[in-house]
């Protein structure tokens, strides 16, 4: 069994809890994603989509929406909540060209990519890239670096952006921690926005 999976067992799934917490911050993320895509939504994928707490917030805007997960349990799950429009797959973020699931316009990674190791991490990041269309966005929220590290893996922009070469930062901001409960709410979260870099 995957440390992932492991949490799920255990029922320690911080991602979701932020998903309760910072709702309104995630909405708003998502819809400056959608009014500023030319035109309108196209295809989102959710990248450790879990449970699907998050991935029908991107179909109520319009996006095709596809959600991946490794867990096949959190697969099983999401599929029962629904909508029936969202495509749930179970998948390795690390090997996104073997699902055969095409090209997307926004990914969303809300805690999958820092419970990887770095040679994961890498792997996510050539997938996304291979996955991405032209002009493709990502929005990422990781937690940071903290003395908690133990129990919740955190990371620093330099690793995020070192598994994404080809992509443009064009925003870090600071997510809002209240409701966070400890220890996430000391791990300083971080809201991180790239766009593939044109050729």
């Amino acid at each position: 069994m995957t440390k992932y999976a492991r949490m799920y067992r255990l029922g320690f799934t911080p991602w979701e809890r932020y998903g309760a917490a910072g709702g309104a911050q995630l909405s708003g993320l998502i819809d400056r994603e959608t009014q500023e895509r030319p035109g309108g939504p196209g295809r989102a994928l959710d990248l450790g989509c879990g449970r699907g707490q998050f991935t029908p917030e991107l179909a109520r805007r319009g996006w095709e929406a596809v959600g991946v997960d490794l867990v096949p349990a959190a697969i099983e799950a999401a599929r029962s909540k629904g909508p029936a429009e969202v495509a749930y797959v179970v998948g390795d973020v690390t090997d996104l060209p073997s699902a055969g699931l095409g090209a997307f316009d926004l990914f969303l990674d809300i805690g999958c990519f820092q419970g990887l190791t770095p040679e994961q991490r890498a792997a996510e990041g050539r997938g996304v890239t291979a996955l991405a269309a032209p002009g493709a966005t990502l929005l990422m929220l990781a937690f940071g670096p903290s003395r908690y590290r133990r129990l919740v893996e955190g990371v620093s922009r330099a690793e995020v952006e070192a598994a994404f070469p080809g992509w443009e930062l064009l925003s870090a901001e600071d997510a809002d921690p209240a409701g966070l409960g400890w220890p996430m709410n000391r791990t300083s979260p971080q809201w991180y926005r790239f766009r593939l870099a044109a050729d």
